[in-house]
């Protein structure tokens, strides 16, 4: 496979996968018990790409309950969701469009978080659309939050932050050269990746903790791209085009580095890594947007739920 990681790191990939969920899902009050369609007053969706229907991806597949399908509740919302790489014309192509529609009109309110998603919303129904940021940047986890550790460490470093893998040869060989030039150490979060010195096993908050440290961060992640943000380091987002059933994250990465004034972080060919991580960023913009979009965000739930 191009970029393959080394063995070492992919073991130990593989036993921080196993081992994630049954430490910290619990973080999230979720049991083994089953709860598909409880009687609520109110079901939100989302936030993230619970609208992506149409991709390669067999562990994730085509769940219509991510749409509503058979619910209890009283009133259906969705919050900052996501259809991802999927497109009108995918949802056409695959025969899903009208499937799905009967599902989106039962909505009471809609709330996506960029403008693909919306766009296809619009094809569906008539309903007001709300566009909301990720919840990971509606609260303020970098101030609000006591939980995220002091990192003590010896050396510099950069995390490479990206599924295990999806790091080429030829992006690997890139980074290898510019943190050999820039002496610091990489750092693999969230996958094996062959350009890494070592993978870091560690937990939701010790990743804000890390990044909190990190130099400078590349990433081809809509949350590598956030966490980098909210820490206000200095990151490059690699950002790939759809090209057939090959895998895309454009429509969300785009939309929201330009959402939040950002989007000359953006990277299309790794060869640019040099001159993009030069530029420094001017957060004051960034930090204005956000406030705002705290107040939108707590407004649409609020006037959801009450």
């Amino acid at each position: 496979m191009e970029g393959d990681a080394p063995f070492v790191q992919k073991i130990q990939y593989m036993i921080h996968k196993k081992n994630f969920g049954k430490k910290y899902y619990k973080l999230l009050g979720l049991t083994e018990d089953l709860n598909y369609n409880p009687k609520l007053d109110t079901l939100i969706i989302g936030s993230d790409e619970v609208f992506n229907c149409i991709q390669s991806n067999t562990n994730v597949g085509f769940s219509m309950e991510l749409f509503g399908k058979n619910n209890n509740a009283k009133n259906l919302i969705s919050y900052a969701a996501s259809f991802g790489n999927t497109t009108v014309d995918k949802l056409k192509k695959y025969n899903k469009f009208d499937e799905v529609k009967k599902l989106i009109v039962k909505f009471n309110s809609i709330s996506v978080r960029d403008t693909n998603s919306g766009k296809i919303i619009n094809e569906m129904t008539e309903k007001n659309i709300n566009y909301n940021l990720d919840p990971v940047l509606i609260y303020d986890y970098i101030n609000d939050c006591n939980e995220i550790p002091e990192l003590s460490l010896n050396e510099k470093f950069m995390i490479v932050y990206a599924y295990s893998n999806r790091i080429s040869k030829e992006e690997s060989k890139h980074i290898k050269e510019f943190a050999k030039k820039n002496k610091l150490k990489v750092y693999a979060i969230g996958g094996a990746q062959n350009c890494a010195d070592k993978f870091i096993d560690c937990s939701p908050f010790d990743v804000l903790a890390f990044f909190k440290k990190a130099e400078i961060i590349i990433t081809d992640t809509f949350h590598g791209s956030i966490f980098s943000i909210i820490n206000k380091k200095k990151f490059v987002t690699l950002v790939r085009k759809s090209v057939g059933n090959k895998y895309g994250n454009e429509e969300k990465l785009t939309d929201l580095l330009c959402r939040l004034k950002l989007e000359d972080r953006i990277i299309y060919d790794i060869s640019n890594l040099e001159k993009i991580s030069n530029r420094e960023i001017n957060y004051s913009d960034t930090d204005n947007i956000l406030k705002a979009e705290r107040v939108k965000a707590k407004k649409y739930l609020k006037e959801c739920i009450k």
